[in-house]
């Protein structure tokens, strides 16, 4: 039997670590050519190593499977365009690009320098729109593609410590609905996934809870192959209807999240002051104030 996404040529960004070594797997396992593409580089963008990328394609070619591997930052617009002409050159097309390679800086806003934020937005951000730029016109031209975006929790309900982290995450899914609606005369579509599972990223991340030890074994056990199934339906013709969404992958939950929308308004014939606005607007309004939570609190159950 075919798989789902048999001849498609997918590239994978960070695919050589995690979740998306996860996913490079499973593409080429569902009968997809794939680039991997990872520069192997420190959770805080550092350095490089070519041996993720390297050993996830051995891996795909021992199982039978078309790899090959690309060691191109996603974070400037030329080396971006390299990797979408890796695929181009290595199997005469692109069918659809998994926008998921990240680092992390996390630390509290008062002591994140330029550099901090300035290193996990072109990763992320600009570098989802390196990838998406660099692969629309040969969408356009074939008339069909995908493109998947890794997003994060962190872009919606937020966390402490991540303010570059979660802007990035959070622009991810506006690039994404604007792709979505900008290609869609085009037959290409833009949906985004927020993963979750313990990697090393995850497992950088400091935690002070007095359950430490039972969180973190509980996190582990979320592993980063259930992100993967997903992704590689998203990347399918049988996924043809589906464009400009938000998913949450939670172990074996997958989440439709909802997406910016007016949640109550009030209406002054006479126009609004800053007094009024105290004295009426807001005090009507106030019911239907978020609080101010972060992930955890959002998704207080264990995964299931």
């Amino acid at each position: 039997m075919a798989g789902i996404v048999e001849g498609k040529v997918v590239v994978v960004t960070g695919g050589g670590r995690g979740i998306g070594r996860e996913i490079s797997l499973l593409m080429a396992r569902e009968g997809a050519k794939v680039v991997v593409n990872d520069i192997g580089t420190s959770l805080g963008g550092e350095g490089s190593d070519q041996t993720p990328a390297g050993e996830v394609v051995a891996e795909i070619k021992k199982n039978g499977g078309a790899a090959v591997a690309s060691y191109d930052s996603v974070a400037e617009w030329d080396s971006a365009h390299r990797i979408v002409q890796t695929a181009l050159d290595t199997f005469g097309r692109i069918d659809c690009v998994v926008n998921n390679a990240g680092i992390l800086r996390d630390i509290i806003f008062h002591k994140m320098t330029f550099e901090d934020f300035d290193s996990v937005v072109k990763v992320m951000l600009y570098g989802a729109f390196n990838m998406s730029r660099a692969a629309a016109p040969h969408f356009r031209e074939q008339n069909g593609g995908s493109f998947v975006h890794m997003t994060s929790n962190s872009g919606m309900a937020g966390n402490i410590g991540q303010a570059n982290y979660g802007a990035a995450k959070a622009g991810i899914i506006m690039l994404s609905k604007h792709l979505a609606l900008d290609m869609q005369r085009f037959n290409v579509r833009s949906n985004a996934v927020a993963p979750s599972a313990w990697t090393r990223m995850t497992g950088s991340i400091p935690s002070n809870t007095p359950d430490k030890a039972a969180r973190v074994a509980q996190r582990q056990a979320v592993t980063p192959e259930k992100n993967a199934p997903l992704v590689v339906y998203l990347a399918s013709d049988a996924a043809k209807d589906v464009n400009g969404q938000v998913f949450y992958t939670r172990k074996n939950e997958i989440f439709l999240m909802s997406q910016m929308r007016p949640r109550r308004g009030i209406h002054r014939a006479e126009g609004w002051t800053p007094q009024t606005v105290a004295e009426h607007a807001i005090p009507a309004l106030k019911a239907d104030f978020y609080p101010l939570e972060r992930n955890q609190d959002v998704f207080s159950w264990d995964p299931v």
